[in-house]
């Protein structure tokens, strides 16, 4: 007989450690002659990439020994860091960007004699130095072509960027004069060029402030001479209020690419001549891209047959082969509900990363032949007994103005204990970060952790949120700090009032965007008892001015309003300006090396709230930016967290460090 215990005191194997190594996903498939490549987190090596190989009788292996760390800064959020070559009987050619000095680098990890990777690109003093993004190679010129990020003064916005040709024979490691420019600098943000079958054309992606890139991009195109250069730019799709996230070329050598100009992210195929209409391949309500957070990522990836695999529905929830002549749409088999922005083909195979409410990202091949997918890499091991998972509800709440609100809701769950009859449980409300981004239908073990020990977890894709469309994705323009605090708060009330949750003991959780709501909700709402803020945007005009970095320092433009027309609504809805509003305990967690959301604007929050009354904690963690990644991190992040929702509720935990709560 299962034996009964009050919620959140339920004993669980998922505990931080455990939960923290599994944290993470593979990201930037690849195909190297016949093996398939991709990167992976190392929570327990420092948090760095690794770049790792399937060799083609199965087995996986590590690239690269620690500490190399296969992982671009270029935007800060970065992007693909890598491209491969297959070279017969020499064995692969590899050329990464390395984390610590940002250089990049060549690699022949089959050679004879390995002397270790070789610098491609100089180091610069000047800022935050030159950065590479989104390379490939091209053998046949001895160059790679990738987007180079280059500081010009001290400042975070002090920053051009160009699409340029590195020489691979290491010329330029010491001369930033050896290294090509490509494009003419027209916009300040662009993505890697993609070259035409024919090799006579470029085309890319740009875009300039205070655009977002979900808000509207330029797909480029220019003619490539015999020599390598480019001839004029010229735009052929997109605008300011047209997104375009992703393009590339069919294998015969027609432009595609995914926009929005539907109200969807779907899938086009440029006109062939000027003035001509683009043609929607599968026009459908439901996205074929998503939002371009890092420069190089793939929804769709042409095949040699004239087919495109396409990542599809609402959210990314399909991998589907698309016939562009007749617009027929096949979906690929398998249990995977989320598939990450990567793809890469090899033959009639699409290589890929999926994850489900089951299992966590793992690499995936799909023969298009057969409909058939397979783990081909990464493979999703369950460190417990499953029945510890949670098992996901997907939900639609009804928030202010009758709005629709997009919710996972994970009840507790667990084989070991059953709840008292009349107990309601606690829960905690999870905003995700962006805020153009969503919370995906996975596994993930941070949720579990909470769930499998009684407390309940609601993860709220609140209005502005990406997957539904740009209508959806709008909603917060100009609205945040409301609507998405109203979305998570809607939601919360909705458990409470259908007898979910305990209404008493509810807590708002969040980081990055997700730390600003949670911050907001505290000053706003009396719904929460408690609330974790992680790595938080916490004072609007500060981070609006010289507090962030060049990519996101418009970024409130359209969320918050132009700061020169309502300089006052930046005040107004800062939590830093409102902390005499906070009467319920919090948690603060922040990176000591974070450039986005800077350490700066936790310690001026922190310093108005000492004294006032209000329990709370705060732990910075030297070596962390935004988004934390070493394992040692994440355990006390996690049990810290834990703690402050046990000394708020009233449950008892003796099997985690007690938090100091202090006024």
């Amino acid at each position: 007989m299962v034996p009964t215990g009050a919620y959140g005191t339920w004993p669980s194997p998922i505990d931080a450690a455990l939960a923290a190594r599994h944290d993470g996903r593979p990201e930037y498939v690849g195909v190297v002659g016949d093996e398939v490549w991709w990167t992976a987190p190392r929570p327990t090596e420092g948090g760095r990439r690794a770049l790792v190989r399937r060799r083609v009788d199965g087995t996986e292996e590590s690239v690269l020994p620690a500490p190399w760390n296969v992982r671009s800064r270029v935007i800060e959020y970065g992007g693909l860091p890598w491209a491969g070559l297959a070279r017969g009987d020499d064995g692969p050619l590899v050329v990464f960007v390395h984390f610590a000095d940002q250089r990049l680098y060549a690699y022949e990890p089959d050679a004879p004699t390995d002397s270790g990777p070789r610098p491609l690109t100089p180091v610069s003093p000047v800022g935050g130095g030159l950065r590479w993004v989104d390379p490939v190679i091209h053998p046949e010129r001895g160059e790679v072509w990738c987007v180079l990020e280059e500081f010009t003064g001290t400042g975070p916005t002090d920053v051009r960027r160009a699409l340029v040709a590195v020489p691979l024979d290491g010329s330029a490691a010491d001369d930033r004069a050896a290294i090509r420019e490509l494009s003419d600098g027209q916009h300040r943000f662009v993505t890697g060029p993609r070259l035409s079958p024919d090799g006579r054309q470029a085309t890319w992606i740009g875009w300039d402030h205070p655009r977002m890139p979900w808000d509207g991009t330029e797909v480029l195109l220019a003619d490539v001479t015999p020599e390598g250069t480019f001839g004029p730019a010229r735009t052929v799709a997109g605008g300011p209020e047209e997104s375009v996230p992703q393009v590339g070329w069919s294998a015969g050598g027609q432009l595609l690419y995914v926009s929005d100009r539907s109200g969807w992210w779907n899938l086009y195929r440029a006109g062939t001549a000027a003035g001509d209409e683009p043609v929607a391949l599968c026009p459908r309500p439901e996205e074929f891209g998503g939002p371009l957070w890092k420069i190089g990522i793939t929804w769709f990836q042409p095949l040699e047959n004239g087919l495109v695999a396409v990542i599809h529905g609402k959210g990314a929830t399909a991998l589907g082969i698309l016939d562009p002549e007749s617009g027929e749409l096949v979906d690929g088999a398998g249990p995977w509900t989320e598939w990450a922005a990567t793809l890469a083909a090899h033959g009639t195979r699409v290589v890929g990363v999926a994850a489900s409410p089951r299992s966590g990202y793992e690499v995936v091949e799909l023969d298009t032949c057969t409909g058939r997918a397979r783990v081909i890499g990464s493979a999703h091991e369950d460190p417990v007994d499953p029945s510890y998972y949670p098992e996901p509800q997907i939900r639609t709440f009804t928030g202010p103005d009758n709005r629709e609100i997009h919710a996972h809701v994970y009840p507790p769950h667990s084989p070991d204990r059953t709840p008292p009859g009349q107990e309601l449980p606690p829960y905690v409300v999870w905003a995700h970060g962006g805020p153009t981004g969503h919370a995906p239908l996975v596994l993930d073990l941070e949720i579990a952790y909470f769930t499998s020990r009684g407390i309940g977890v609601a993860e709220v894709n609140y209005g502005g949120s990406t997957g539904y469309g740009r209508e959806y994705r709008e909603r917060l323009r100009e609205q945040w700090g409301v609507v998405d605090v109203e979305d998570c708060a809607a939601v919360a009330e909705a458990l409470a009032t259908e007898g979910t949750a305990d209404p008493a003991r509810l807590a708002v959780r969040g980081g990055s965007a997700g730390g600003w709501t949670t911050a907001a909700s505290l000053v706003a709402s009396e719904v929460y008892a408690c609330g974790t803020i992680i790595y938080p945007i916490l004072d609007l005009l500060g981070w609006a001015t010289d507090e962030t970095h060049d990519f996101e320092s418009q970024y409130l433009e359209s969320l918050v309003g132009p700061l020169a027309e309502v300089p006052a609504r930046y005040q107004e809805r800062s939590p830093l300006d409102h902390v005499e509003r906070i009467a319920a305990p919090f948690l603060l967690l922040q990176g000591l090396d974070d450039v986005i959301c800077p350490p700066a604007q936790a310690e001026r929050f922190l310093a108005r709230m000492a004294g006032r009354g209000v329990p709370h904690a705060s732990i910075a963690f030297e070596g962390e930016g935004h988004g934390f990644r070493r394992a040692e991190t994440m355990i006390r992040a996690l049990e810290a967290e834990l703690s402050l929702y046990a000394q708020t509720f009233g449950i008892a935990r003796p099997d985690v460090p007690l938090l100091e709560l202090k006024k």
